[in-house]
């Protein structure tokens, strides 16, 4: 098993046709792609399209949040059966794996879902991930399979991360995709904010998680699906915009802390504390200015500085309530040095 992973994202408008169906001619593409690049990559498929398969189905539709439940658990079998239809063709079995957030944030529960990832991978088997829709509680949803996407990547420490999308790469001002970009943060101005009107994702959200990507050292091309091979083109840097990831060195433990960076809980910290963090030092509770969202004791939260930059992640040896309780209070430890990422 010393192959390199590969995560693969399709966003809804990607795979679907102008009037918002699944285009079978898109799926049997990417399956016959993917089939190839799977003798060389452990490969994970990120698929949308669950919502927007299903929902036709649904009297008076409105999007509602029930109504997007309803439509997933529906449309999720007709984009497995078509994955499945289209992979067999190559003799490749699929798996429908259907994950929550607690996946990855809870530790034992990640290493269960590593295993199993790894026994498709020795038995020739496909994953295909989306969100289980049904169960997520809305507060404690992924933001998008964006975030999905990057979390397993992240969590398995794929090589690299490929981001589907009907744009083909991030414009710059007169509209031209950048195929190379060493730092997230000199692009930001290009984007737009607005969604492909079927997704939930847009650029900002795939810029957010490349960046969490690129920190750990997992490089992130944002492609699109047109032209012959385009999985095999982006790879080798010639289709869609690549992000150079940074080098890194941190441990499979850290890896897993950072991977669950986009939580509900946020501290943020003052410039004492914050000049403590980046000299490895432990978290204390006097060095915090705030604490925003509920989180329990031993959950990951964001650590943000005075000046709103997100300096890394923290497992908390306290929950909100808690360490909102001690602000003032001297030598109470917030988060343990090993239990802190810095980006």
């Amino acid at each position: 098993m010393s192959a390199k992973v590969l995560v693969v994202k399709l966003g809804t408008a990607v795979i679907s046709n102008q009037e918002g169906n699944i285009d079978t001619g898109i799926i049997k593409k990417v399956a016959d792609e993917i089939a190839l690049l799977s003798r060389k990559y452990r490969l994970v498929l990120v698929s949308s399209g669950a919502v927007g398969s299903g929902k036709k189905f649904l009297q008076d539709y409105k999007g509602t949040l029930s109504e997007r439940k309803a439509a997933a658990a529906v449309g999720n079998p007709i984009l497995i059966q078509l994955y499945a239809r289209y992979f067999s063709q190559h003799g490749i079995t699929v798996a429908q794996a259907l994950c929550e957030r607690v996946h990855f944030s809870n530790r034992n529960q990640f290493l269960q879902l590593k295993e199993t990832f790894i026994t498709f991978w020795k038995n020739g088997i496909i994953p295909v991930v989306n969100e289980n829709d049904l169960v997520s509680n809305v507060e404690i949803k992924f933001s998008d399979n964006d975030e999905l996407a990057t979390l397993i990547a992240i969590g398995f420490d794929a090589s690299s991360l490929i981001l589907c999308t009907s744009t083909g790469g991030l414009l710059d001002d007169q509209k031209q995709i950048i195929p190379r970009i060493e730092k997230v943060t000199s692009v930001m101005k290009y984007v737009s904010t607005e969604t492909s009107g079927v997704g939930l994702g847009g650029m900002l959200s795939k810029l957010t998680f490349t960046r969490l990507a690129t920190s750990l050292g997992i490089r992130v091309i944002i492609c699109g699906l047109k032209g012959e091979a385009p999985l095999t083109a982006a790879l080798e840097e010639r289709n869609g915009s690549c992000f150079v990831p940074q080098s890194s060195t941190l441990g499979a433990r850290q890896k897993w802390l950072a991977s669950g960076s986009i939580t509900l809980g946020t501290i943020y910290v003052d410039k004492g504390a914050a000049k403590a963090l980046l000299s490895r030092k432990s978290l204390l509770t006097v060095g915090i200015t705030s604490v925003a969202g509920k989180f329990a004791t031993g959950e990951v939260v964001q650590l943000i500085d005075e000046e709103g930059n997100l300096l890394g992640v923290a497992k908390t040896k306290a929950d909100a309530k808690a360490i909102n309780t001690q602000l003032t209070v001297k030598n109470v430890i917030a988060a343990h040095a090993d239990d802190i990422v810095l980006f």
